[in-house]
């Protein structure tokens, strides 16, 4: 992993909600950029391909343009297919020992571990680059998502070493509490993407890594 790529592995995980209309989501993805994040998730649930493949080619040059990565979700030859930063696999995205492989050591692997500390094994095994743990919290997103507890953030750190993203109804309020408990990342989209202002909160966001206190956007 590059230095570049170690560097982005800390602060504001922005994950872009699902939205139909690629001018609306890159012109929000452009706005969380300004306020700093460097690690955006394209993830788009309810688009039909055509337009997940405009979609994520798009927010891939506004990414480019300022030195961010790009990882989409759940979709390996997407990303292969536009050159993106890196993919990210939940437990029915495919194998990760052959996406390890055809990412090669140049592009990142994330992995979705929800609380299990097994596939967190697995995920550190075949070379993953980072783990997200959740729901942490209550999620609007996935409300019938298994919750991880805050513990489990220092655990997996502390055991396997790999940066750690805490995923799931994480607030301006409440990510200092998954930061304290050892998390590199927070992934964010409702409070990001429904806030007044897109910039600001994302500036919040990463100022909590720089600062340990939230700042009121």
């Amino acid at each position: 992993m590059s230095a570049v790529h170690r560097e982005a592995l800390r602060g504001l995980y922005t994950i872009t909600p699902d939205d139909m209309l690629l001018p609306r989501l890159s012109a929000m993805v452009s706005m969380a950029l300004r306020g700093g994040c460097r690690l955006i998730q394209y993830r788009n649930k309810v688009a039909p391909a055509p337009l997940q493949r405009a979609q994520a080619a798009d927010l891939l040059r506004l990414c480019r343009a300022v030195g961010a990565l790009l990882i989409v979700n759940d979709d390996l030859h997407l990303a292969l297919e536009i050159g993106a930063d890196g993919v990210h696999l939940g437990d029915d995205d495919g194998d990760l020992v052959a996406a390890r492989k055809a990412l090669g050591r140049e592009r990142l692997l994330g992995v979705s571990c929800y609380s299990s500390l097994d596939r967190v094994e697995t995920a550190a095994r075949v070379g993953a680059d980072y783990v997200g743990i959740g729901s942490v919290y209550a999620s609007a997103t996935k409300p019938q998502a298994v919750r991880a507890s805050l513990d489990l953030l220092g655990e997996v750190r502390r055991r396997f070493g790999l940066p750690v993203a805490a995923i799931g109804g994480i607030t301006l309020d409440n990510a200092p509490e998954a930061i304290a408990a050892g998390a590199d990342m927070v992934a964010v989209i409702g409070d990001l993407f429904d806030a007044m202002d897109i910039s600001a909160r994302a500036e919040a966001f990463q100022g909590l890594f720089n600062h340990g206190m939230p700042v009121s956007p």
